[in-house]
């Protein structure tokens, strides 16, 4: 299997050298809108031949504080994609069926079939970054048992997880949307303001940015631990949304790029019985 993501300042390392003080909020490219179109043109392209070869699929994983962009950004790099190949799950609160379950089920459910190209808007890394900010949220999750080191084992699981997903022909990028927190809160400020905006407003966002520097200490332990040569985390600039875009659209196009996709070709048989049905259509 090739290498699943491309090597880039962006990439979280493997070796558990991350640290979120070290990674910028805002880098700007002055070419990053012709760069995403550019970037999501290529994509159409590659996304219909990912399809016709139908031996990988896609996921991509998006992780961000609020406000930072997650739902502009998977519009804006999957605009010309071809809806019938991709697909859009966001995981909220999870559902009654959901806790009755472990932690994985509701995201092994959404996975992308073969040819296709999957998004999980938040995922299964909920459960290693909010439950680790709001360790009550495990008391409602009825666990047999409740270890020391259950977010340890919670990364060993996800690891698990997704090198078999690879192993079987899934390609995993996953990105933190990495915004700043005086961003946010103009971010937020514009939301308030703004009366069509303001349904995406919630009271409950600004409370969550008491525990901010709780999220930068879960997200930095979450990365290094889950950021493998088989399922790399990128940590993207998410100050400037144009640029985002641009380098998350980048980063899909230069790993499904590295992917020894093919056209099906038709065989001996197939040919010509092709060639006789192009007889019969021309003598129409």
């Amino acid at each position: 299997m090739p290498h699943p993501g491309p090597d880039s300042r962006w990439r979280v390392p493997f070796d558990g050298r991350f640290r979120v003080a070290d990674a910028p909020t805002h880098h700007r490219q002055d070419d990053a809108e012709a760069r995403l179109a550019a970037a999501a043109e290529r994509l159409d392209k590659l996304q219909r031949k990912l399809y016709a070869d139908d031996r990988y699929s896609l996921l991509l994983v998006f992780q961000a504080m609020d406000a930072a962009g997650k739902d502009g950004t998977i519009r804006a790099v999957m605009r010309g994609v071809d809806p019938a190949g991709c697909d859009v799950t966001a995981f909220k609160q999870p559902s009654k069926e959901e806790l009755d379950h472990d932690f994985l089920w509701r995201v092994m459910r959404a996975l992308p079939e073969r040819g296709r190209i999957g998004i999980f808007n938040r995922s299964h890394y909920e459960e290693v970054l909010v439950a680790r900010v709001h360790p009550e949220l495990i008391a409602g999750q009825r666990l047999p048992r409740r270890p020391d080191d259950l977010f340890e084992e919670r990364f060993d699981s996800i690891r698990d997880m997704e090198r078999h997903l690879y192993r079987n022909g899934t390609i995993i990028l996953k990105f933190w949307l990495n915004v700043g927190r005086d961003e946010q809160r103009r971010r937020f400020l514009d939301r308030i303001d703004d009366p069509d905006a303001r349904w995406k407003f919630a009271a409950g966002d600004v409370a969550e940015r008491a525990h901010w520097d709780e999220y930068m200490s879960a997200y930095e332990e979450a990365l290094n631990a889950t950021s493998r040569p088989w399922a790399p985390w990128y940590a993207i600039p998410a100050d400037d949304k144009r640029t985002m875009r641009s380098l998350v659209a980048e980063t899909i196009v230069k790993t499904l790029e590295g992917l020894p996709l093919r056209w099906p070709r038709p065989d001996e048989e197939e040919t010509a019985e092709m060639e006789r049905l192009r007889g019969l259509l021309v003598r129409e």
